[in-house]
């Protein structure tokens, strides 16, 4: 779960270009939106395309997308739960 949890982040920085950011500066459990990491709902749709991209997994409900992108550890476990790649 630890290497998913690095691999994701380095997805994340290299798919929306946080310039200057490292793995190690994303929290496991920091929200990725608002407080967190700043994200927004752009960036949202970056991590939906990442997700179906990379893992197979693509996710309809909005509301399932908001808990799933709360944070890289509940990607990390929803990747985990539902990859077909």
């Amino acid at each position: 779960m630890e290497e998913l949890k690095n691999t994701l982040k380095q997805q994340i920085i290299e798919s929306l270009n946080l310039e200057g950011m490292k793995p190690s500066d994303i929290d496991d459990n920091a929200p990725l939106f608002g407080e967190g990491l700043g994200l927004d709902s752009i960036d949202s749709l970056e991590l939906m395309v990442l997700l179906e991209r990379n893992y197979g997994i693509k996710i309809e409900d909005a509301r399932e997308g908001r808990k799933v992108l709360e944070s890289v550890a509940s990607m990390a476990e929803y990747i985990q739960q539902h990859r077909t790649i």
